[in-house]
């Protein structure tokens, strides 16, 4: 029988969401984050409970005769993607099958799965990424990348990534530099002490739009003039549109902002997605799979089904961006949405497109939906990782809307509020999985909900 830190090997005889290889020791089943369905790996004992073993992977003894050789040079030590040693079919084959999974358990059946969609862009096709200052190893130089595979606190610089195109890595490559010149600290999450936090990119796909965002404490003042001119003397695929630089003294290890400044152009960039033109601010949740994004909506449209002359509710609706896509085919959109920066963004979009039947009211869902008289005909939920609060369901099914479109990026939280929704004698009719993010555990989710 396994002990707490007894080092074992085992056979991963599948990959479950998120990305949890699963195995059997001693009639036990094995937990292996990290692992692929086919290896043998060889790991150590976390939690040894009566059913089942939590297990770190400590190495790869044997790979799977389904894995290829990575295209990203960083691979194997990078914590960004999971699945590049998978060819990209099979990658869509695991997740679908996570899916239909987790919703065989939950008991979820009787709907029409139309399957995976895959992303148009398999490489390159991410227009954000948020980098982190620290070091390789203890004491070491600075880098700016992303986490070690398995680590919190080593950073890996990553200036080869295949999911971005080279102006963010020329921009990652120009920053790093600078910074290594001038000997300026980076945040010790332990400690609390140092300067360098984030480096955070955007790239709207289709206008090429550039905004970098430098996120620092605010430990000690920075002179970034010369960082500035040399970031506008890169070589750009698209077009610098703004620098930031964004002063952050939150203990956790997040991205926030207590002042942002612009220290060269603008604070903005413009996407463009299915005939709309979206301003997308530096806080502002847009997805992170322009192209993607498009097949994602067009889904959600679909599932609507006619909305010609009905009332629209956009729930979690980040910067408008579905209920500007649902707007022009209905007569009316009302969108609610939490951060207050993201709201300001979806009333300025949707001038910008020349839409007039769109509201968009800022603050949480569960609150604002009380204020709220009108009844939709439909409802769109669009919430974010851990789903809808429970509380937030039984208002929502209190509108009595027949058809509900839910948009998720967690398939785990969405089984979870489907199971809360069928006991509202709601059913789900049909499913649909859109690959947004290629290489990595995630997966989109749409659902169609109707009224029993």
């Amino acid at each position: 029988m396994a002990k707490k830190k007894k080092e074992f090997q085992v056979k991963i005889e599948k990959t479950e969401f998120p990305n949890k290889g699963i195995g059997t020791y001693n009639d036990k089943r094995v937990v292996v984050k990290g692992a692929t369905s086919g290896q043998i790996v060889k790991v150590r004992t976390k939690k040894n409970r009566k059913n089942k073993i939590d297990a770190n992977l400590i190495e790869v003894i044997e790979r799977s005769e389904r894995e290829i050789k990575p295209q990203c040079i960083h691979f194997w030590d990078c914590g960004g993607c999971s699945y590049q040693n998978l060819t990209y079919n099979d990658q869509l084959e695991m997740k679908k099958n996570q899916v239909l999974d987790l919703f065989h358990k939950a008991g979820i059946e009787g709907f029409e799965f139309e399957g995976i969609e895959k992303s148009p862009n398999v490489w390159r096709y991410r227009n954000k990424m948020e980098f982190t200052f620290g070091d390789e190893y203890k004491e070491g130089p600075l880098t700016l990348g992303m986490h070690q595979k398995g680590k919190f606190y080593e950073i890996l610089s990553v200036p080869y990534c295949e999911i971005v195109d080279d102006d963010f890595t020329n921009i990652l490559n120009v920053v790093l530099e600078y910074f290594r010149e001038k000997k300026v600290p980076f945040y010790h999450k332990r400690k609390h002490e140092g300067v360098l936090r984030h480096l955070v990119i955007r790239k709207a796909e289709i206008t090429g739009e550039i905004l970098v965002n430098l996120v620092t404490s605010t430990q000690q003042e920075l002179e970034l003039d010369d960082l500035v001119d040399r970031l506008k003397n890169i070589d750009y695929i698209g077009q610098l549109k703004g620098i930031l630089h964004t002063l952050n003294d939150n203990l956790g290890d997040v991205v926030q902002s207590d002042k942002t400044i612009t220290i060269y152009g603008e604070d903005f960039i413009t996407e463009k997605l299915l005939g709309l033109e979206f301003n997308i601010s530096p806080f502002s949740f847009f997805q992170t799979n322009s192209s993607g994004a498009e097949k994602l909506y067009e889904i959600a449209r679909e599932y609507a089904g006619d909305t010609k002359d009905k009332t629209v509710f956009d729930l979690y609706c980040g910067t408008g961006t579905i209920a500007q896509i649902m707007a022009p085919v209905a007569n009316e959109v009302i969108g609610i949405e939490i951060v207050e920066e993201a709201v300001e963004k979806a009333r300025d979009n949707a001038k910008l497109n020349g839409l007039d039947n769109c509201e968009f009211i800022a603050g949480d869902v569960l609150k604002e939906i009380d204020n709220i008289n009108i009844k939709p005909d439909l409802i769109i939920l669009d919430p974010p990782r851990v789903g809808v609060h429970k509380s937030a369901i039984e208002k929502i099914v209190a509108f009595d809307s027949k058809r509900i479109v839910y948009v998720s990026c967690k398939p785990t939280s969405l089984v979870e509020d489907l199971k809360e929704f069928e006991s509202f004698r709601y059913e789900v009719k049909k499913v649909k999985c859109m690959d947004m993010f290629p290489h990595t555990p995630h997966v989109e989710t749409v659902v169609l909900i109707e009224k029993k």
